[in-house]
């Protein structure tokens, strides 16, 4: 078998509930990419029965899905509005992020077709440069109003290029174009803080916050301790263990050797279950308190450890995510970022729902 993945649904609505109370406005949920890896439905679920109340997805067929499972929440896709899908939006009750002149001509065109008015979210782009509507779109719209017929701007959002690192001048120089930029919408909400922008100053604090990454306990504070309650515990069990005498290799290509008498321990975990090749020779995992460093080549459906130095048997589990070592150090270790880690976690694992 490859291994089980137990996922701490009460940490998750721990982790909501805290940013929750870091400010004063409504906090949703972004659950894009199956809830970062974790499960879309039973995270949602979790989140919905503490009392969230919006969720955001990054494409429509992910919001249907969300629709289907929760019908009375509030539901945005951000990836925009694509030709011919306004009325597959307008159908599941899916509000728009807008992010372009064209999707706004598109879901303008439906209100107009249903005589009816819609609403949407409007994205401003202060300086990410992948979506949202420029500078040049904005003073457009403002010079020709009649484009938003039919359409009602709920809220107005942006997304910060670098919230993570507080002392990055652009968060504030996006923040002030931001809100001179909002002014143009003076009957909408605004939203700009995620997770990581959640702890900068109340400046950038809204009525809207849309946290991702923090709720399944990746730090949103690098370089500080991390904030939030850890959601995954990611464990393997041993397979084989092999007795190598000095000089012998492991894995592919031979990039470790036994420098004394050692042995070693093959999980069936491998980069096609998201345990990334760049760990090869860098990882550890854990058993019972003692460190155990990952040897050799990760293979597609295998892992080898050193295992020398401790008593562990065929049938022991071996931690890869846990207490003693998080997405973030697993993340360090591949060189990336906690959000690839959890969102590459593979389909093979036994998934085991916890808490909630």
């Amino acid at each position: 078998m490859t291994g089980f993945l137990d996922i701490d649904l009460g940490a998750v609505v721990a982790n909501w509930r805290h940013l929750s109370g870091l400010h004063a406005g409504e906090t949703a949920a972004v659950v894009k990419a199956d809830a970062y890896g974790l499960g879309m439905l039973p995270v949602a679920h979790a989140l919905a029965r503490a009392g969230c109340k919006s969720f955001f997805t990054a494409h429509l067929d992910e919001a249907v899905a969300l629709r289907a499972a929760l019908p009375d929440v509030r539901i945005m896709a951000l990836n925009g509005l694509l030709p011919h899908a306004a009325a597959d939006f307008f159908a599941q009750d899916i509000t728009p992020v807008l992010g372009s002149l064209k999707e706004v001509a598109l879901w303008s065109a439906e209100a107009k077709g249903l005589g009816q008015v819609l609403p949407c979210f409007l994205h401003l782009d202060t300086g990410m440069n992948r979506l949202g509507l420029t500078q040049a779109e904005l003073v457009t719209l403002k010079a020709e109003p009649e484009r938003l017929a039919g359409v009602q701007v709920e809220v107005v959002m942006s997304h910060l290029v670098a919230a993570d690192a507080p002392e990055n001048r652009l968060n504030e120089q996006q923040a002030l174009k931001f809100y001179a930029s909002a002014l143009q919408f003076p009957n909408a909400r605004k939203s700009l803080a995620n997770s990581a922008g959640m702890f900068l100053s109340p400046f950038f604090h809204t009525s809207l916050a849309r946290p991702g990454a923090a709720l399944y306990g990746v730090n949103p504070t690098p370089g500080r301790r991390n904030p939030m309650k850890p959601a995954v515990k990611l464990t393997a069990p041993v397979l084989q263990i092999h007795d190598l005498p000095v000089g012998e290799t492991v894995g592919y290509a031979g990039s470790w050797k036994a420098e004394r008498p050692s042995r070693v321990a093959t999980i069936g975990v491998g980069y096609a279950d998201g345990y990334s090749r760049a760990l090869a020779n860098r990882a550890h995992a854990w058993f019972e308190g003692q460190m155990v460093p990952l040897v050799g080549r990760v293979s597609m459906d295998l892992a080898t450890f050193d295992v020398t130095d401790i008593q562990i048997n065929q049938g022991d589990l071996l931690t890869l995510l846990g207490p003693d070592h998080g997405v973030d150090d697993l993340a360090s270790e591949a060189r990336t970022s906690g959000y690839e880690i959890l969102t590459s976690l593979g389909r093979r694992y036994q998934r085991r729902y916890l808490g909630a």
